[in-house]
């Protein structure tokens, strides 16, 4: 379990692909925050619970974003791949917890904690997104009772144009769950190259349960893998590899016929050079 949550952080823990998500999802687009803006904050806080001891949690990732020697704000970011009810009140304790730390820096300006929970999920968030949902309130409390309320970013639904917003490596990854999304059988043909390829692989291994996706690393090496395509041609590789020696041969071949097939209208390959790759006759693939 450590290693899964490891894995899940460290792609957005990188700035260029941190201060990309946050000015896509937050300012639409617009380029506000720059990777060297950004400085890593510790992730982890400690409070006293109920049983009078000390305990930990830890965020995925947490950064400050400075304009030279002023802090402007706090940011972290939650990867999710499952829906849980409680985040409101997770969210709430990490927020409190980086107040309460500012508290201990009498000399700087304070400045705003921007909580963003990115959902990897196929299926919409149904779980409830502010404080109000979760309680039951008493009746003439109303007015001074003070909501809290979470920002959850569906990266499976996000729009074509917000996934073209995307400069990093996170478009390549938004670009994939919206298609799979769309489509389960969808084939990977993004023919943009892959800057943290081990990162961005694991991330989507982790992400969908697949771990043919960080396998293709050891078998292949990341310094052989510089697109979407790629990683799409070693899938095909490995399955048609695996379906022969089990004697489904005729199956794989109707498998590695569509993915060449979508290949090509994706203007990846032309007929003849996906023949040429894949020992399929090109009369098979038009």
């Amino acid at each position: 379990m450590a290693e899964k949550d490891l894995t899940e952080k460290i792609l957005i823990g990188y700035n260029d692909i941190f201060s990309d998500i946050i000015n896509v999802l937050l300012f639409n687009g617009i380029d506000r925050v720059q990777a060297d803006s950004l400085e890593d904050k510790s992730p982890i806080s400690q409070y006293k619970a109920a049983d009078n001891k000390l305990h930990e949690e830890e965020r995925d990732v947490f950064k400050l974003w400075k304009d030279g020697k002023l802090g402007l704000a706090l940011y972290g970011l939650e990867n999710e791949t499952s829906i849980e009810r409680y985040m409101t009140f997770r969210l709430l304790g990490y927020d409190g917890a980086s107040y309460r730390t500012q508290l201990l820096s009498d000399d700087e300006p304070k400045v705003p904690v921007i909580s963003l929970v990115l959902y990897f999920g196929a299926n919409h968030w149904t779980a409830p997104k502010t404080l109000r949902e979760l309680v039951e309130l008493p009746e003439g409390l109303e007015e001074y009772f003070n909501d809290y309320k979470i920002n959850v970013f569906e990266i499976s639904w996000l729009t074509d144009e917000q996934v073209r917003m995307f400069k990093s490596d996170f478009g390549i990854v938004a670009d994939f769950f919206v298609n799979k999304r769309k489509n389960p059988d969808y084939v990977p043909a993004d023919k943009r190259t892959i800057k943290h390829v081990d990162e961005v692989l694991k991330l989507l291994s982790v992400m969908t349960g697949d771990n043919r996706y960080e396998n293709i690393l050891t078998e292949e090496g990341k310094e052989n893998i510089q697109t979407m395509c790629d990683v799409a041609e070693r899938l095909e590789k490995r399955g048609y590899d695996n379906g022969y020696d089990n004697g489904y041969e005729t199956g794989r071949k109707d498998e590695r016929i569509i993915i060449y097939k979508n290949l090509i209208k994706d203007g990846v390959y032309t007929p003849r050079q996906a023949s040429q790759k894949s020992g399929i006759p090109e009369e098979e693939l038009s």
